[in-house]
């Protein structure tokens, strides 16, 4: 497997990162999710237009105790410029970090989605904009996912 952007986002990540920076709506979030891919592919995956229908195929969210989503809002990121030098604008998140998750689920990616409303949607309005491979066995300890120092996304 490898990171890819999912269809319905290509071209838009930009778009969603900067909404989520500028608070508008008021209520949009980045959120990390952790799947066990569980034998989907990235094909398959990739073609999946909402949380909902991700989660529904063959991946599934983790259940591990300590693990829960990350919510980022605009005061969690920060937008960047773009690189006229060259040619390309790239978006970076913070390194993530969970405490103490316990054994169970294998973790085999971490998807960032978009969502517009956190206080009001569901899986089905949550928008997946990109999966990164995250294979670890979590045993208790401290997980942390550091994000590629050029960013989560580069459009070029």
């Amino acid at each position: 497997m490898a990171d890819f952007v999912f269809n319905i986002a290509k071209g838009r990540a930009v778009e969603y990162f900067n909404r989520v920076d500028t608070n508008d709506p008021t209520n949009a979030a980045l959120i990390i999710v952790a799947i066990d891919a569980n034998g989907d592919t990235d094909d398959a995956m990739k073609d999946r237009d909402d949380l909902s229908a991700l989660l529904g195929g063959t991946a599934n969210e983790v259940t591990n105790t300590n693990y829960a989503r990350k919510t980022l809002t605009d005061a969690d990121i920060t937008m960047a410029s773009p690189d006229d030098t060259n040619d390309r604008f790239d978006i970076d998140i913070a390194d993530q970090v969970w405490a103490a998750v316990l054994a169970g689920t294998a973790w085999t990616d971490l998807i960032i989605c978009y969502d517009a409303d956190t206080t009001a949607g569901t899986d089905a309005n949550i928008i997946p904009i990109s999966c990164h491979d995250f294979a670890l066995t979590p045993d208790g300890s401290g997980i942390t996912a550091t994000i590629n120092a050029s960013g989560f996304f580069r459009a070029s």
